[in-house]
């Protein structure tokens, strides 16, 4: 393998500090890993949690970024199925220990012993990382690296909020960042209508919304124009929980897609009855992944991305704190 002997990464030392540039030995790939030279990676409010300390666990220093796209460099012993030169994308589940009853029941997503790139694995904020291939995605060959990037997460964790809510027709998109703009686009191909929550005031998103197909988009501190079947909510605030039960019509669901929110405040237990539904989604399954990935296929998304080099990560996870970003923040190592 031709390459140098270093390469540049992007590293958390301390808990609620910034990320710090570093010249790091390229990794060797272990068995059932590849190597992969990183050609873009997501900017995900998840990696604001783990720079925040919000998320408990997680090894330091790290590497944060799980929504990776990169080209095969290297094989481990014992990888097959896997071509060098091959794009693949590297998710934020990392790894699972196959043997509880959440991973034999098809629940991977929730083994006590997962692994989670960019948490416990080093992740994608660098020029090369190493990756388990099995839980290594697939990418449609129509999207380059760095419009596929956020499909990686942002379009996983949208794509399973929406399976929670079932067959509802009218749903509602509480926080309108990554996830909402990919996940809108499928919703409007599928024929529902979607609402667009924003943060109030924010009529630039709403605008952006609105050029995605949305029947409606306002504040979330605003109500629906008609009750909603559904209410995924994509923006770490517990305060919104109240706001999306009051918005849902009797037997609807509300789905919490992000992992971590603040504290949910007390709510009258009359705006949950009527047999409304108030869940969670956590991580991911490779089922998911396979299952999303085909169904691009069939709904086209456009990703609408802000590119950043690699060494001003600091400066896309500013901005996505701030809400500055339209879309999806991607960082490109070549740049």
């Amino acid at each position: 393998m031709n390459v140098v002997a270093n390469m540049t990464a992007m590293v958390l030392e301390r808990r609620g500090g910034p990320l710090v540039a570093r010249k790091l030995p390229i990794p060797h790939p272990g068995p059932g890993e590849v190597l992969l030279k990183v050609l873009a990676c997501g900017v995900c409010r998840t990696d604001l949690h783990i720079l925040d300390g919000e998320l408990a666990g997680g090894k330091l220093p790290v590497i944060p970024g799980h929504e990776i796209v990169g080209r095969v460099e290297a094989l481990g012993a014992g990888v097959t199925g896997v071509e060098l030169g091959e794009h693949l994308g590297v998710p934020w589940l990392a790894g699972s220990c196959g043997e509880c009853a959440y991973c034999r029941s098809g629940r991977e997503n929730l083994c006590d012993q997962a692994r989670f790139t960019g948490y416990d694995r080093d992740g994608g904020y660098a020029e090369y990382v190493r990756a388990d291939h099995r839980y290594c995605l697939r990418l449609p060959k129509s999207y380059d690296a760095a419009h596929a990037a956020p499909l990686l997460c942002a379009g996983l964790i949208g794509y399973r909020a929406l399976r929670m809510a079932g067959e509802a027709s009218a749903i509602g998109l509480f926080g309108f960042g990554a996830a909402a703009h990919v996940l809108t686009q499928i919703t409007v191909g599928q024929g529902r209508r979607v609402y667009a929550f924003t943060r109030p005031g924010d009529t630039d998103t709403q605008a952006f919304a609105r050029e995605l197909g949305v029947h409606w988009a306002g504040g979330s501190d605003e109500k629906p124009p008609e009750p909603l079947d559904a209410a995924l909510i994509f923006a770490p605030v517990g305060a919104l929980v109240p706001a999306a039960l009051r918005a849902v019509a009797k037997g609807g669901s509300v789905v919490c897609a992000g992992i971590h929110m603040t504290d949910i405040p007390a709510f009258p237990y009359a705006i949950l009855w009527g047999e409304r539904v108030l869940r969670s989604v956590a991580n991911l399954t490779r089922a998911d992944g396979a299952e999303f990935m085909a169904a691009l296929a069939h709904w086209p998304v456009r990703t609408s991305v802000t590119a950043y080099p690699l060494t001003d990560a600091n400066q896309a996870l500013a901005d996505l704190r701030a809400g500055h970003v339209t879309g999806a923040a991607v960082l490109l190592p070549g740049a």
